[in-house]
């Protein structure tokens, strides 16, 4: 991509649908960061300053409001692969709370882009910018738990939580008594003395 057309995107207007999903939500404030074209025309996947937003090319204007919005703190991951042209996919992950300090991966979300502009580089550091700290710990019959401290928008204190490796361990009560002991050794060591 030469030096016109970085200049061209960089300073580029969103297009109207995606203009019309920023201007629908509920939060004043949000605004768009960044987005990258689907593949075969299908819409764009648009970083705004709440989360990462799916927006169809065929979305009627009227029902922007509509259009869900997976916020920073709710993804668990992101994975970038570029392809030379300027496209690649997105792999995302979301986080959802299947009980208080517990959270389960959702199957991840393939997002093909023709065109990723700065996507990528947003992506990476909102999500990252919502996690405080991240620690693995080992199950006793293998496996482990990631315990994290996240910045949730609304929030003065950080929201620890716990995500199983394996959802299957969440059922066994003895992964779930470590889990829970290695969650509050995280908490308690994150309270100021």
């Amino acid at each position: 991509m030469n030096v016109a057309s970085v200049l061209r995107r960089r300073f580029a207007r969103p297009p109207e649908p995606v203009r019309a999903v920023v201007h629908a939500s509920p939060d004043p404030d949000e605004r768009v960061l960044a987005w990258g074209a689907l593949v075969r025309g299908q819409g764009w996947l648009v970083a705004t300053s709440r989360g990462l937003r799916v927006v169809p090319a065929d979305l009627p204007l009227d029902r922007a409001a509509d259009v869900g919005v997976l916020r920073w703190h709710e993804v668990g991951s992101a994975r970038w692969s570029a392809t030379n042209d300027g496209g690649g996919t997105f792999t995302v992950s979301a986080l959802t709370e299947v009980e208080p300090g517990v959270q389960a991966r959702e199957p991840a979300e393939r997002h093909a882009l023709g065109d990723a502009g700065d996507l990528p580089a947003v992506v990476r550091r909102r999500v990252d910018q919502t996690v405080v700290a991240s620690r693995r710990a080992p199950l006793p019959r293998g496996g482990g738990v990631v315990l994290v401290a996240r910045r949730v928008p609304g929030q003065a204190v950080r929201e620890w939580t716990v995500v199983f490796d394996d959802d299957a361990d969440r059922s066994d009560p003895e992964a779930r008594e470590v889990a829970r002991r290695r969650l509050a050794e995280a908490v308690a060591a994150d309270q100021p003395d």
